[in-house]
C-alpha cells in the first residue's frame, strides 16, 4: 500500500472523521468491516437512507461510492445483494438495511460486532460486520495508509 504525501494524509484523516467510521473488506473471509461508535456508524445507515430517498439513484446500476477512499460503493439493483463491491439493491432494500442497521445500533455497546447478511437478504455472499467502538473513537486510527 503506498503512503500517502502529508497533505493527502491529513485530508484522508479528517474525511474519515467526518465520515463517522471507517471501513475495510476482508474477501477471504468475505465480510466488510465498519468500525465506529454507535453514533459514527449511524452514518451509514444516513447514507443507505440519503441514496434511496436521491431520485437520480433510481435508474438501474447508478451508484455511489462512500468514504474516502470510495471503494464501498451502493447500488441501484433490480434485488437486494451484499458482496465485495458492496451493497446493491432498490430503494426499498435499501432502507430496510438502514432500519436493521439503526435497530442493531439502538441496543448496541462499545466492543460488540453486529453481523448482518441474511436480515438484508438470503443471497448476501458477504457479511456486514458492524464494530462498535467507545464514543469518540477516531476512524482514521485505522486506516493504514496514515499509520507512522
Amino acid at each position: 500500500m503506498e503512503k500517502l504525501s502529508a497533505r493527502a494524509a491529513q485530508d484522508t484523516r479528517q474525511d474519515w472523521r467526518d465520515f463517522g467510521y471507517y471501513y475495510a473488506i476482508d474477501d477471504t473471509a468475505k465480510e466488510w468491516h465498519l468500525h465506529g461508535s454507535a453514533s459514527g456508524l449511524l452514518n451509514f445507515a444516513h447514507s443507505l437512507e440519503a441514496y434511496a430517498a436521491n431520485p437520480a439513484s433510481a435508474g438501474p446500476s447508478e451508484h455511489e461510492h462512500l468514504g474516502p477512499h470510495m471503494y464501498l460503493v451502493l447500488t441501484t439493483w433490480p434485488t437486494a445483494k451484499l458482496d465485495g463491491h458492496g451493497v446493491f439493491g432498490q430503494a426499498g432494500d435499501l432502507l430496510r438495511l438502514a432500519s436493521v442497521v439503526r435497530g442493531y445500533l439502538a441496543s448496541a455497546s462499545a466492543g460488540q460486532v453486529l453481523r448482518i447478511c441474511q436480515e438484508f437478504t438470503p443471497s448476501a455472499e458477504y457479511t456486514l460486520c458492524l464494530h462498535v467502538h467507545q464514543d469518540g473513537f477516531d476512524p482514521a486510527s485505522l486506516d493504514p495508509q496514515l499509520a507512522g
